[in-house]
């Protein structure tokens, strides 16, 4: 024993040795920072958004939210063992589909509105065909996606024929919904892999983990393309920056924080100016100039990424606010929280 823990000793000292070097390599790079650079932007005006539809119907814990492509609809899931298709616009439901499974973490809406996905601690993917009805009348369960052996934590469509799903085996899966089979298959984590956001282009994606770290993927490879560092807890939530050149992260260590390919570093943390919640959950504008960030305290925080100032909160949630999604066009917030409600904000 003596020895080999010796040398696992040597080898987190080599470890750390090169994430300092990195560190230090960064640190070079950084001829300046994001506040200097926009110090001559004008402030961002207020943003001044409102719950405009109060979407009831679950009746336990709100656990994921997740827009169609038409921008329109969304699908929540909940710990009552429901999805439920939400009309945003109207503020009625669409569809209630009942689960196997209570225990679900993530949703998912295909981008052309034909296909849902959840999954959670039953630790498979479930993909639902909105457009087809079983015998009961709930939509038509097409593929049940097992072999995990950890929860389900994130899923997301690359098409209606392809979904990628991180899970707490550490691993990322692509999956053919057609044939029916793992594509992909691979340890991406030194922890459990708990959120996806896929590029603007779909090419790439980046993931955020228990082990503290976010990861930049090409959707054709296994390797990561990057890595960084400077969570100092679980990263509850990622999101890609329409750009395309960026990224950013909600994490427990009550921070959220934006990343940049480039230069391959952070650029900038928002911390609230009072408050001092965990975060769970990030989203961006379109024009990337916003981000929404969910937290333990109830509320949406919001910031303008380029001065880094506290543009204001979302309030009226009555519990910690799990999941946010802003549809394609930008035009909305959807969130959804442990008081069972589901808020859309314009």
């Amino acid at each position: 024993m003596g020895k080999e823990d010796a040398e696992t000793v040597a080898l987190k000292k080599e470890l750390e040795a090169l994430i300092n070097k990195c560190k230090e390599e960064q640190k070079k790079q950084q001829d300046t920072t994001l506040e200097q650079v926009c110090g001559g932007v004008a402030d961002a005006p207020k943003v001044r958004l409102s719950t405009k539809k109060m979407l009831k119907g679950h009746i336990n814990k709100v656990n994921s939210v997740h827009f169609s492509g038409d921008s329109r609809h969304c699908v929540t899931g909940s710990l009552d063992g429901k999805l439920i298709i939400w009309d945003t616009w109207t503020g009625n439901k669409v569809q209630v589909i009942p689960l196997r499974s209570a225990w679900v973490m993530s949703v998912a809406f295909a981008p052309s509105g034909n296909f849902v996905a959840c999954g959670g601690m039953d630790n498979m993917c479930t993909v639902y065909d909105v457009n087809n009805r079983d015998a009961t009348g709930s939509a038509k369960i097409v593929r049940e996606l097992l072999g995990y052996e950890g929860f389900l934590s994130s899923c997301r469509f690359l098409d209606d024929k392809k979904i990628i799903t991180g899970s707490g085996d550490m691993k990322i899966c692509i999956w053919d919904l057609e044939a029916n089979k793992k594509t992909t298959d691979f340890e991406a984590h030194a922890g459990d892999v708990v959120s996806i956001s896929l590029s603007p282009d779909s090419n790439t994606y980046v993931t955020g983990s228990v082990d503290k770290t976010c990861k930049l993927w090409d959707l054709r490879e296994e390797k990561a393309k990057q890595t960084f560092f400077g969570h100092e807890a679980d990263v509850n939530s990622v999101c890609y920056h329409p750009s395309g050149q960026g990224f950013v992260t909600a994490s427990e260590d009550k921070t959220a924080r934006l990343w940049d390919f480039r230069s391959d570093q952070q650029l900038t943390t928002f911390k609230p100016p009072s408050s001092n919640p965990g975060f769970t959950s990030c989203g961006l504008s379109l024009s990337g100039r916003f981000i929404f960030c969910g937290s333990d305290d109830n509320s949406i925080h919001i910031w303008d990424t380029l001065k880094n100032q506290h543009n204001g909160v979302l309030s009226g949630h009555e519990n910690r606010v799990t999941s946010l999604c802003v549809s394609g066009n930008g035009m909305a917030v959807a969130s959804c929280s442990w008081d069972q409600n589901v808020r859309i904000w314009v």
